[in-house]
């Protein structure tokens, strides 16, 4: 076929995408190829009302040829691509746009057509990261109550991404099999248990029992792969990152800057003498306010699901979709067979990337674990004030993620984690040289979590889940996003449990040069795959 302004009218076109087992293995020409053919698509019109701009995701025709649209048969396996006259695509996607399932909360050419359900879904989000961050404070304390130390706390703090990984993957494939809404419900309502144990530990008084508690609330938190997955149906592609950052704000807030609840229920709360003795509830303390005020929180936010969030329906399957050149290109590089033709290059990239999570996931869960008892420890500060810190530099970061719609339109997701992992490794590497006789300045403890807290792991965590997210591109994200969201608790149980080990039989500086090796390794993935991550993205 000639690309020399021929006329193609009044007939098919068929070509034949590579399958997996294609054998290809210099996917750099590949990359070559995917850049010629996106060099060719022009800018928005400048006639054109704003947001109305070209989706990438559309094909082009040159002006020079007779108008063409680019569409895939997703129902024959290997896919076929098939080009036709445009009257005729137009007069296709009339005819099947009944079939499309987008129901009442669609994707549009800008944003969410259900801002509703977008706001309940960032709620849940919220309320499942509030369920760890707001016991930041009391934990120490709490286990310390329970006659445990390091290692003890590093496996109750595990238990609650114990309890999460065990449903991530299963929660996923829920909401893709019976809806996002019942799947909130139910792990809701096990939240909402889950406050009621944890509520009991002091009357218990056993720490197996707190580590039980954990777990439960682990469970019912354990949807951040499907709310992850509903955030990324619901929104185009090209601004995916934005609306993903928006939710991950959400998300680390509920971590970060929940502690200031904390904080602020051990003043309120604080026992009246010393020698005083912790009960649990229907005893008001520091330690079961947190308990019942996210028992309150969760029979809201069942309630609000209940009532307001719509679901999305599952219909048939949507028409085929047409695709540019450059699109065609990503499939091909994508489908090319690699590591001896184990993986594609496609399922590599998700593989890497849900270890890039895991190993930045890690180093965050042992400030979690150790930040309270190393603020007091290395500089002598009380629960309440490291609390506060953490809780404002963590509210600094969910205000930095506001800006990430801004920010990527200067760089690309690569880029943005790559940069947000070198600002971690600084943040950690801070606390490699500190004095062990004496206590330290307190504005080295501010440092570290402004450079840990604020920008390096807010932005290079929001950044990957987008890369990610685009990587997977219109395949159903719940089961995929449900992994990836598993591969991160992973880490954090493993880490907290091993950084109890290292600070017992070594000391704290010894467990921050060990993270600073481990997001080294991590960066590295970056730097290699750089190029093909960014394709597979685009």
């Amino acid at each position: 076929m000639e690309n020399n302004g021929a006329a193609m009218n009044e007939r098919d076109v068929h070509f034949q995408l590579p399958s997996p087992s294609h054998t290809t293995t210099d996917y750099n020409a590949l990359i070559d190829t995917t850049t010629t053919a996106t060099t060719a698509t022009p800018p928005s019109s400048p006639s054109s009302p704003p947001g109305t701009a070209q989706d990438p995701e559309s094909s082009y025709v040159s002006p020079d040829q007779p108008s063409t649209n680019v569409n895939v048969n997703s129902s024959s396996a290997p896919s076929v691509l098939l080009v036709t006259t445009k009257d005729d695509a137009n007069d296709y996607d009339n005819a099947n746009l009944d079939v499309r399932s987008f129901a009442s909360t669609v994707l549009t050419a800008d944003g969410i057509a259900d801002p509703t359900s977008f706001k309940v879904n960032c709620l849940i989000v919220f309320l499942g990261d509030m369920s760890r961050g707001i016991f930041f404070p009391t934990m120490w304390e709490l286990v310390q109550q329970l006659g445990g130390d390091q290692v003890m706390l590093g496996y109750v703090i595990a238990s609650f991404s114990f309890g999460r990984m065990l449903v991530l993957p299963l929660f996923g494939s829920w909401s893709t099999k019976y809806g996002y809404k019942w799947t909130l419900q139910i792990s809701t309502f096990i939240l909402f248990l889950g406050t009621i144990l944890f509520a009991q530990v002091l009357t218990v008084q056993r720490a197996w029992y707190l580590i039980f508690a954990n777990i439960m609330l682990g469970i019912g938190s354990g949807t951040l792969g499907v709310t992850m997955a509903y955030a990324s149906e619901v929104t185009p592609k090209r601004q995916r990152t934005g609306y993903i950052a928006w939710v991950t704000a959400v998300q680390y807030a509920g971590t970060t800057a929940t502690p200031f609840i904390g904080s602020l229920f051990i003043v309120l709360c604080a026992r009246e003498r010393e020698d005083q003795e912790y009960k649990g509830f229907p005893e008001i303390n520091e330690f079961t306010a947190p308990a019942l005020f996210m028992s309150f929180m969760s029979a809201t936010s069942l309630f609000l699901i209940t009532k307001y969030f719509e679901d999305r329906q599952r219909g048939a399957k949507e028409s085929p979709r047409k695709l540019s050149a450059r699109q065609y290109a990503n499939e091909e590089l994508a489908n090319t067979s690699t590591c001896f033709g184990f993986f594609t290059v496609r399922t590599l990239c998700l593989i890497g990337c849900m270890a890039l999570n895991a190993f930045t996931k890690g180093p965050m869960s042992c400030f979690e674990t150790l930040g309270i008892e190393f603020a007091e420890s290395r500089f002598d500060m009380h629960r309440a004030e490291a609390g506060s810190i953490v809780a404002t530099m963590g509210l600094l970061g969910a205000m930095s993620l506001m800006a990430m719609g801004l920010i990527c339109q200067k760089f690309d997701d690569t880029q943005l984690t790559s940069g947000g992992v070198l600002l971690f490794i600084i943040g950690i590497f801070i606390n490699t040289q500190l004095d062990q006789d004496e206590m330290n300045a307190p504005w080295r403890y501010s440092l570290s979590m402004f450079l840990c807290y604020s920008i390096g792991y807010p932005v290079c965590h929001t950044a990957l889940v987008g890369l990610f997210s685009k990587i997977v591109g219109r395949r159903p994200q719940g089961t995929l996003q449900g992994w990836f969201s598993a591969s991160g608790s992973v880490a954090r149980i493993s880490f907290p449990i091993l950084a109890g080990y290292i600070v017992s039989d070594y000391d704290i500086e010894t467990l921050f040069k060990i993270l600073a090796i481990v997001l080294l390794i991590a960066s590295s993935f970056l730097v290699a795959f750089r190029r093909v991550l960014t394709t597979l993205a685009s």
